[in-house]
């Protein structure tokens, strides 16, 4: 058997620990390795146009698998570009494991041709980040960036000189067994006692979940039902918690809609279920608050906590639930799901006039129809920005779609590379891209990637011809839009010309037909829909001084646009309350 060089030793053990494609750009330092992958039929190379889509798209696979992922960038520029992508994959904990190679190992800190130093750049966006200088630090050092990225939950970068990939790989290296899956993490007898005693002496609890809910969906329910709860959900979490719940009072946040602020802050006991929540404007401060999270490092750094819980949600309450004594008393549970019944019905009729006759049309009526007509196992993905608005109020979620976004980074351009990801995972599964015209053009090279591997993806593109998220922000604080608006192509004609299927939609009688005709095509499709700029109306009482990021006075954030399909949920579940 010939001797292995680092680059193959490096891609086996990536394949060992469940990688199946690595995503990036060829080049000089990179070669080693990209040659050693295609040697190996057990690993792809999938060959994209920008770096950024590479990391953006490893994100996605991982958070679609809960598997490790991975991309790769050439020595200084190219790994370079990774950085955004990873910063998202991080904040998002999706276990990625980038490969930024570097110059020839005898020249760092001379200042040769493209060098930069990735042990510094990417410090701040990853769990773990070492360099290999030399050939005997292999195997270990890539098992302990991969052992971090899963047991972390998030990114770990490996530099490698060009040189280095290409030398011997040492003899009777030492390859122990990987850990490829997380553990679940169970609070102590004590903390479950104390969170006990809480739940017990409360009156009026309320659940407000996050993505850390994800698998514990039946837990929750449990939960609520015994201490007759309202649940709320940040935007992470609305995929893992909304479906089938008859405690739903809706999100919070500024793209929050119902009484989930309500319920938050006029109850005497708040439990934060598995989210890192930043907007500390929606949180109450005169309330007891209990948060239970499987990272410690979140527990306390949004709010004053009253008791902190390390561990996982779905494990946490399955400890919790048969021990607390059951409540009867569904006034509060009950008020809030009258409040948020009556907030939808407020907001609908924005959604209800004349939408089938606007034009431009309106970008609710897109989305209601685009949930509408998905499959029921979807994957979405989000572009940062006003989709993020229609993802919040429109999709409907049920248990087997996933939406992906830049929820924690709040990155443009992340919806079509984040499409790739999650394809390649399953060519067979609806993937949609919910774009925004300028997400869409930062990284529109990589409609390309689309077309080359005939990737089924559906990009609903709504083109707006501006940046209206920023536009709003500049509305807020009194300022005139400026430098937010986009002369835009026929963007159905650039995707036939890219040799897709591309059409353009003007009037919203042509709106169901297309989709349906686009998501029939076999292969990736465009659907180039002009929706209408204005379509956001803020409602007349706010103040620039109420921005904070995107932290607004929750009494007031109501972006009047409509909610979707939520309504007859919350209809559902006002019916299910007990009359007297």
């Amino acid at each position: 058997m010939a001797k292995q060089n680092v680059s193959e030793q490096f891609v086996d053990i990536l394949v060992r620990a469940g990688v199946r494609r690595m995503y990036g750009v060829v080049g000089d330092s990179l070669n080693p390795v990209v040659d050693a992958i295609r040697r190996n039929s057990a690993i792809d190379w999938i060959q994209v146009r920008h770096e950024e889509t590479a990391a953006f798209a490893a994100g996605a696979e991982a958070q679609v698998t809960g598997s490790l992922a991975a991309c790769a960038g050439s020595c200084g520029p190219g790994n370079l570009h990774l950085i955004n992508g990873l910063y998202d994959a991080h904040r998002s904990m999706a276990p990625v494991l980038a490969l930024a190679s570097h110059i020839p190992s005898g020249e760092i800190g001379l200042g040769y041709f493209q060098e930069t130093h990735p042990d510094l750049l990417f410090r701040e966006c990853s769990h773990y980040n070492e360099m290999i200088s030399n050939p005997r630090q292999m195997p270990r050092l890539l098992q302990t960036a991969i052992q971090h990225a899963i047991g972390r939950g998030g990114v770990s970068v490996v530099t490698m000189p060009g040189d280095i990939a290409s030398q011997p790989a040492p003899d009777r290296t030492v390859e122990h067994a990987l850990v490829t899956t997380r553990p679940t993490v169970r609070p102590g007898d004590a903390e479950i006692e104390k969170l006990c005693r809480m739940v017990n002496g409360a009156k009026r609890v309320t659940l407000f979940c996050g993505s850390g809910t994800a698998g514990a969906h039946a837990e929750v329910m449990e939960f609520a039902e015994r201490v007759k709860a309202p649940v709320g959900h940040a935007l992470r979490g609305k995929e893992w918690i909304q479906y089938d719940n008859p405690y739903d009072v809706g999100m919070s946040g500024l793209l929050g809609y119902g009484a989930a602020y309500e319920a938050t802050n006029e109850c005497d006991l708040l439990i934060l279920l598995g989210t890192d929540f930043p907007y500390q404007a929606f949180l109450p401060d005169d309330v007891k608050i209990v948060q239970v999270d499987v990272r410690p490092e979140h527990l306390g750094r949004r709010s004053k906590l009253d008791l902190a819980i390390w561990g996982d949600v779905r494990e946490t309450l399955r400890c919790l639930t048969p021990r607390v004594k059951p409540k009867t008393d569904r006034k509060f549970l009950d008020r809030m799901l009258k409040k948020h019944a009556d907030a939808l019905e407020g907001v609908v009729r924005a959604y209800t006039r004349k939408v089938e006759k606007h034009i431009p049309i309106h970008p609710e009526y897109v989305a209601s129809v685009l949930d509408e007509l998905a499959d029921e196992d979807a994957v979405f993905t989000v572009d940062t920005g006003m989709c993020n608005v229609w993802a919040a109020r429109y999709l409907s979620p049920n248990g087997k779609r996933r939406v992906i976004g830049s929820f924690s980074h709040g990155s443009m351009a992340n919806a079509l590379p984040q499409a790739i990801g999650a394809q390649f995972v399953d060519r067979d599964r609806q993937v949609v891209s919910m774009s925004g015209d300028g997400g869409f053009t930062m990284l529109m090279g990589d409609f390309l990637t689309l077309v080359q591997y005939d990737l089924p993806v559906k990009v609903v593109l709504f083109n707006n011809s501006s940046l209206s998220m920023v536009e709003l922000e500049m509305l807020v604080a009194g300022l005139p839009s400026f430098g937010t608006s986009n002369k835009n192509p026929d963007f159905a004609a650039v995707a036939r010309a890219a040799g897709a299927y591309g059409v353009r939609v003007e009037k919203p009688k042509q709106l169901e037909s297309a989709l349906k005709d686009a998501f029939k095509h076999k292969g990736p499709a465009l659907v180039d829909i002009v929706t209408d700029p204005n379509a956001l109306s803020i409602p007349p009482k706010i103040s620039a001084e109420m921005v904070t990021g995107f932290a607004l006075s929750a009494s007031r954030i109501v972006l009047d646009g409509g909610v979707g399909r939520m309504v007859q949920m919350a209809r559902s579940n006002l019916r299910n309350v007990p009359r007297p």
